[in-house]
């Protein structure tokens, strides 16, 4: 009785992804409680949420899920928290990251000394990656995206690490303080529960 009678299309589900209908403040609350009550500790949870975020600043588009997840793996952290956490990578903040990362690549001194950010086509890049990677032709590959590529991967080695710190520390404490007051809420159930079973009998 309480589904919805008509199921999404492709179309509004991409809609709802780019902008909730319960709006971003409630979302991020919605988020919040779903991350919290994720089995696991606060440091496999916080963890976990950091790599996904950490390898949305790649330019490995459509790898993030899998990078995020063997990363989650290795450091013994919780997979689907990874999973979630690339969510941070989105249509709405990749152009401003694939500029970060470009911008800091620059300033490592990888790629092309002075070259305008604004003038970069990304669109046109990851096309040519994807074109180079399916035909094989790695000579393609170096000549189109090369120069672009390798400055962004280089740019996003810093970028991650420091990512990962931004959101591992408040998420750990977070999730242990969601997590300690959840339990004390059970407990003060149960001692509820328990003083009224006592008083019926």
């Amino acid at each position: 009785m309480f589904n919805r009678r008509e199921k999404p299309n492709i179309g509004q589900r991409v809609i709802s992804f780019l902008w909730p209908a319960m709006g971003w403040r409630r979302t991020s609350h919605y988020l919040r409680h779903r991350v919290g009550r994720l089995p696991g500790s606060p440091y496999e949870i916080a963890a976990g949420f950091a790599c996904g975020a950490a390898v949305s600043f790649t330019p490995f588009v459509g790898l993030h899920l899998i990078l995020g997840g063997i990363w989650a793996w290795l450091v013994r952290a919780n997979i689907i928290s990874s999973a979630i956490g690339t969510a941070v990578g989105n249509p709405w903040t990749f152009p401003f990251i694939w500029v970060w990362i470009y911008q800091v690549g620059q300033w490592m001194g990888v790629g092309e000394a002075g070259r305008d950010v604004t003038d970069l086509d990304f669109s046109a890049l990851f096309g040519n990656m994807m074109e180079a990677l399916l035909s094989g032709d790695m000579d393609f590959l170096m000549e189109t995206a090369g120069p672009v590529f390798w400055p962004m991967l280089i740019g996003s080695v810093p970028t991650m690490a420091f990512i990962w710190v931004v959101f591992y520390f408040p998420l750990n404490a977070m999730v242990g303080g969601y997590q300690k007051a959840r339990m004390q809420r059970r407990r003060k159930n149960a001692g509820t529960s328990a003083e009224s079973i006592q008083t019926k009998t």
